[in-house]
C-alpha cells in the first residue's frame, strides 16, 4: 500500500489492520493445547535428563 501526502511525498507505512476481538478456546482447542503442553513438559524433561546423563 502506498500512498502520498499533499506534498507528494510517499508514505509507504503498513496500513492498519481491522480490529477483531479473540473468542475464547472452545473445550476442543483446551484439551489440545492441554496436550501440547503435557508433550511439551516431556520433551524438555527427557532432554534434561540426557543432557545430566552424558
Amino acid at each position: 500500500m502506498y500512498t502520498t501526502n499533499e506534498n507528494g511525498t510517499l508514505n509507504n507505512y503498513a496500513g492498519t489492520p481491522k480490529m477483531y476481538y479473540a473468542e475464547y478456546p472452545s473445550p476442543e482447542q483446551q484439551r489440545k493445547y492441554a496436550f501440547q503442553g503435557a508433550c511439551a513438559v516431556l520433551l524438555v524433561t527427557f532432554l534434561m535428563l540426557t543432557a545430566f546423563a552424558v
